[in-house]
């Protein structure tokens, strides 16, 4: 550990200081491999350090190197090796391992709860590989919680060492009712017939080749007796493969009902409360492969969202074998169109006008529609000279938007350029594009308040001065995800000019206060479990380009102009838009060039590293330890990096 810096009144002798610079510099040198490992390379870590100095000067600079050096220290593993970050084998290892101690405080646990809901876990079994559907009948009867019956219907195996496997199981344990169907009826009516045995509170759904950790049904029903009202339970989930090494682990957010309608995002482990699913049928035939999100999908229908309970925890362990879907999406194609069709008839049953697009591997594309006449949205942008970007920004929204009915509000803040006034003079024909003088000392929540009481839409978007139009349709998608019930804020996707993102959502926390999603990922690239192209809820989005109804912005009373004048305005915004009841969606089909903070400059004078640290230090008395909680991401996420890697340790307790 670095000797800090004597703490007296006296100055520190030239002594001191210099040992304090080198082990400074040792710290940076020894986080340098993790470093470059992180960021793909020499040349792209020195193009990051480039993009943050211009966006934040050197004090984000060193701050940035400040957090790498203790946070992306190099991790070991038992051995005393260095390990990738990334390392899930060793994540388990630490964090997600049962050891004799904390199977003793489960067990403990168990015995003191104020009741114990029975659990039933629903499987159908057709023609397993022997030793995947003794596994995992195994993995249910060495639950520590034993308040469970395990429900099974074999839907007509070919194979007898199926049936008589399962009947071995039955014998040995009268917590196992197994059902044989005379006749194949694949996976739904199959599913039915095993839950129609189900007497518990709960119902858990597990595949013939899956596993449950031991201690799965004891968070379900803690969660069960947390959450009294609770009708659906779902957790995290991984990948086994035949030899037990796990992979590909799935954290998943709270419940995030636009990333649910992008993809099944429930899925393993879910838990039904029984009446709900017996009160609806269970499992419609006709939708077999997705057969569960279909129920999911008529079971939210009919539930508020705090009734819709995640446990950040991987609870199941989903196999990974030819032939299996989590070995390839494309190994059952069908699941995918009959999820496409459960999701059409979801928006039919619930009367939004909407149809979804079939992606790949189980994702979707939900197009709203827009009934006519659409409403009127005025574009609100602040800027200051900067000709080149300004024209940029105007010319492409007039000349590439395909959405009609919008203005153009310019809130001119004391430009001086004479040709930048000229252009201004320039736009006066132009009926869809107001200049209004704003003088006042630059703020830019102050100027973008001021520019909304002045707007005349029935929605507001405010636009950075260094946008560049890429999609056409970018304003017609933000405004029918914005006119859908409950939605507050709609944010874009926005990429650097070299094609690298910029903003992917913002995720709350991330390096202290907030930072954006999947930063600087390719194109090329989907992301986490492909969040960066998929629509969903984030806490917060960018003002860069921020779509919300005008009488929403005015309900949470617009930016906060007093105490955040520049940074984490929007953050700020967000938040309260969300605490007044409203949820804020990101849509990756709004597409935008981001040329960020060109005309803002760094944060390098004295007075605006003083703005700063006074802006960072409000949003964290504001905000408080919510900032260590986003609901659209995971504890088990890091809050060091923007790229959806591993949390060292986790921020769940135990």
């Amino acid at each position: 550990m670095t000797k800090p810096l004597p703490k007296n009144d006296a100055s520190p002798s030239p002594i001191d200081m210099f040992r304090f610079q080198l082990a400074r510099v040792k710290r940076v040198l020894a986080a340098m491999p993790t470093m470059l490992q992180h960021n793909g390379g020499l040349q792209l870590t020195a193009r990051k350090a480039v993009m943050i100095f211009r966006e934040e000067g050197w004090q984000g600079v060193r701050r940035r190197l400040s957090m790498a050096t203790q946070n992306a220290a190099p991790i070991f593993d038992e051995h005393g090796r260095p390990i990738n970050r990334n390392d899930y084998t060793e994540w388990v290892r630490r964090y997600d391992t049962l050891d004799d101690s904390r199977r003793d405080e489960i067990l403990a646990k168990i015995d003191t709860m104020v009741r114990h809901p029975k659990i039933s876990i629903v499987m159908p079994v057709y023609d397993p590989p022997l030793d995947f559907l003794d596994q995992a009948i195994w993995s249910v009867r060495q639950q520590l919680y034993p308040h469970w019956e395990f429900c099974i219907a074999d839907d007509a195996s070919k194979n007898q060492a199926v049936r008589d496997l399962l009947a071995r199981h039955a014998a040995e344990d009268p917590r196992i009712k197994v059902i044989y169907r005379s006749e194949n009826g694949h996976i739904s009516l199959a599913s039915n017939s095993a839950a129609e045995q189900a007497t518990g509170e709960f119902v858990a759904l597990l595949d013939n080749d899956d596993l449950l950790p031991p201690q799965a049904l004891f968070y379900i029903a803690d969660a069960i007796l947390k959450n009294p009202t609770a009708g659906l339970i779902y957790s995290d989930e991984d990948k086994i493969d035949s030899a037990g090494n796990r992979r590909s682990p799935y954290f998943k957010p709270r419940w995030n009902p636009d990333l649910f309608l992008s993809h099944n995002m429930i899925c393993h482990l879910g838990v039904y409360r029984r009446t709900l699913g017996a009160e609806l049928g269970w499992f419609r035939e006709g939708y077999e492969g997705a057969q569960d999100y279909d129920l999911a999908l008529r079971c939210v229908e009919r539930l508020a969202s705090k009734d819709i309970v995640h446990i950040p925890r991987v609870l199941y362990h989903w196999r990974s074998h030819a032939g299996s879907t989590a070995f390839a999406g494309s190994e059952k194609n069908y699941a995918s169109t009959a999820g496409q069709r459960a999701l059409d008839d979801h928006f039919a049953r619930i009367g939004v006008a909407a149809k979804s697009d079939l992606l790949h591997m189980g994702m979707y594309r939900v197009r709203y529609d827009i009934a006519e006449p659409a409403p009127m949205v005025s574009l609100i942008i602040p800027t200051r000279n900067g000709l080149d970007l300004i024209r940029l920004c105007i010319t492409s929204i007039l000349e590439k938007t395909h959405y009609t009915n919008y203005e153009i509000l310019i809130i001119d803040n004391g430009s001086d350029d004479p040709n930048t006034l000229a252009y201004f003079r320039s736009l006066a024909n132009n009926p869809n594009v107001r200049v209004i003088r704003d003088e006042q000392p630059f703020n830019y929540s102050a100027l973008n308040n001021s520019a909304v009481e002045q707007a005349r839409g029935e929605y507001v978007a405010l636009v950075n001065n260094d946008i560049e139009v890429i999609s056409p349709h970018w304003l017609h998608e933000m405004v029918s995800i914005a006119m859908q019930p409950g939605v507050g804020a709609v944010g874009a996707r926005l990429w650097y000019p070299d094609n690298r993102l910029q903003h992917g959502g913002v995720v709350i926390g991330l390096g202290g206060v907030a930072g954006h999603s999947h930063k600087y990922l390719q194109r090329h690239q989907p992301g986490y479990f492909h969040r960066a192209q998929l629509i969903q809820s984030f806490s917060a989005v960018t003002a860069a380009c921020l779509l919300i109804k005008k009488a929403t912005f005015q309900e949470v009373k617009g930016l906060n102009e007093e105490d955040l004048q520049i940074a984490f305005n929007d953050v700020d915004f967000c938040l309260r838009v969300r605490e007044a009841g409203y949820r804020n969606v990101w849509t990756p089909y709004a597409e935008l060039y981001h040329h960020e903070s060109a005309t803002r400059g760094t944060e390098d004078t004295p007075e605006k590293k003083a703005r700063f640290s006074k802006e960072v230090m409000y949003m964290k008395e504001r905000w408080g330890d919510s900032l260590l909680d986003d609901p659209a991401y995971s504890p088990n996420l890091t809050l060091d990096y923007e790229d959806f890697s591993l949390a060292w340790p986790p921020r769940v307790l135990q």
